[in-house]
């Protein structure tokens, strides 16, 4: 008799689910970071101007941010793997888009579907939360969450390698294919939860958080080109604000709010927000200026003159960094709580900055203090969600994850801002050419520093004992927040 295959174990199909869902949110976090390399590229290979060129990555933002609020409360309605399902369709159609076309209306177009597919980072939080048994829960969520950063650092790298030394819609051919085999493994190992909020879709609520969002990132990252005391900046800045605060109140009103404000005005939640804003802001900086830094020529006296493919390889230490961290980050909220975790973070963060205010001569010195910095950011990023599981009811963990990673883009998308404003403005004349001085980059790391620096004193106002993670109930509520026991975890 030919011996037969025992099927899995329901033990070895939760791991094959997260690591599904992790490896989703990896290929997620390398579309945001995709095309950076290739930026000063687009211009020339498509017939367009630096403006055009640059919505290629304000797009994806632009897109991530609606999105991931919305879908997050879709999922958490309608069912979260269907539209983890829908987001991978998304990230697949816009790639293809990507790759059969040089004409710029269409590669925009493209990353405005890839960018929708951040709303997988809440959704698979919440279907880990309501199909592992709660001790598997802050393990498993600080290693899918700390996927963002690593996915994030090896990006920029990967293309770099792929512009140097094939066709640039190379990258965007083997974003498709990966996002088709995303699909096939969601539909063969990641189960539809049977848990649901109920009520009607909040559509008009979703269109006016989209409409200030839109307004408020298209302030932020547009503000440098078009100046910040300019027309159009400040007409979507007040934009922004009058739409956010009528949603607000049309929100307060909602039998069932896209994002129930109530809930996320809980100090517990609103302070996890802001921390994860901050967390973003320094995170990104250090995203930003690494690569650009070790680029520039020797003759500016601290430049090393390196190539687009050594300045991604520089931040490949801080990927490897942030995939051993993110196991230690869930051991260390299991045994002192998220609160102490995300306070160790920012430390980390704020250490690492100070590294990089002293070590810009050496490209080895240079590494080690971007990795510290993704050290840190690491430990937060693995973190945040187990704080935010924790203070939240369970049919609404897909919503507020979903805000809690909005608020990490919208400091990401901040930290954008104010590194491209201080390295334009702080310059020397070089060879004909202006260029940042060291003193910008300088003061690049100091604005980030002090970024975590807040996030540190945010966390420390938490309410609550920093005990383990998972004893705590939902404030107001009495809703544990951490799923269920179930039998197949």
């Amino acid at each position: 008799m030919s011996a037969t295959i025992p099927p899995p174990t329901q033990t070895a199909r939760s791991r094959l689910m997260v690591g599904v869902l992790a490896f989703c949110v990896l290929i997620v976090a390398v579309m945001q970071t995709l095309v950076i390399p290739l930026l000063p590229h687009v211009p020339a290979l498509t017939h367009s101007t630096p403006t055009a060129a640059s919505w290629l990555v304000t797009v994806t933002l632009l897109t991530g941010c609606v999105c991931t609020p919305v879908f997050g409360r879709i999922g958490d309605m309608y069912g979260k793997r269907k539209i983890v399902l829908t987001s991978m369709c998304l990230l697949t159609v816009g790639s293809v888009l990507c790759a059969v076309s040089s004409q710029i209306a269409l590669l925009i177009a493209g990353r405005a579907f890839q960018g929708a597919a951040l709303a997988i980072v809440p959704l698979g939080i919440s279907i880990m939360r309501d199909e592992l048994a709660p001790e598997r829960v802050l393990r498993s969520v600080a290693l899918m969450s700390s996927t963002l950063g690593i996915g994030a650092t090896i990006g920029l790298p990967v293309t770099a390698v792929v512009i140097e030394n094939f066709d640039w819609h190379t990258i965007f051919w083997a974003s498709a294919a990966i996002g088709l085999l995303d699909i096939v493994l969601v539909l063969r190992f990641v189960p539809e939860s049977s848990i649901r909020s109920h009520g009607r879709f909040d559509a008009l609520g979703a269109l006016g958080l989209s409409t200030a969002l839109i307004a408020l990132l298209l302030a932020v990252t547009q503000g440098a080109d078009w100046g910040w005391l300019s027309a159009p900046t400040l007409a979507l800045l007040a934009t922004a604000v009058i739409i956010g605060l009528l949603w607000g109140l049309y929100e307060l009103k909602a039998a069932t709010p896209v994002v129930d404000l109530r809930v996320s005005a809980r100090p517990a939640v609103l302070l996890t927000n802001i921390a994860a804003l901050l967390i973003g802001f320094a995170f990104y900086a250090n995203s930003l200026s690494t690569g650009q830094m070790v680029q520039e020529p020797r003759s500016t006296g601290y430049g090393l003159g390196a190539s687009i493919v050594v300045s991604g390889l520089c931040l490949l230490p801080s990927g490897l960094a942030m995939v051993a961290l993110s196991p230690v980050s869930a051991r260390i909220s299991a045994a002192c709580g998220p609160k102490t975790t995300l306070a160790l973070a920012s430390v980390l963060l704020a250490v690492g900055y100070v590294v990089r205010l002293f070590t810009n001569r050496s490209l080895g010195l240079i590494i080690a203090g971007s990795t510290v910095v993704a050290a840190g950011t690491a430990i937060a990023y693995s973190a945040l969600p187990a704080l935010v599981i924790r203070a939240v009811p369970l049919a609404e963990t897909g919503a507020a994850n979903g805000l809690n990673t909005l608020m990490r883009s919208i400091g990401q998308a901040c930290s954008s801002a104010v590194v491209a404003a201080v390295l334009a403005n702080v310059t020397s004349v070089v060879g004909g050419r202006a260029l940042p001085t060291l003193r910008a980059y300088q003061t690049v790391f100091l604005i980030a520093g002090a970024g975590a620096v807040l996030a540190l004193t945010v966390t420390l106002c938490l309410p609550g004992r920093s005990g383990p993670a998972g004893e705590t109930t939902a404030q107001g509520g009495g809703v544990r927040a951490t799923a269920p026991a179930k039998k197949n975890a």
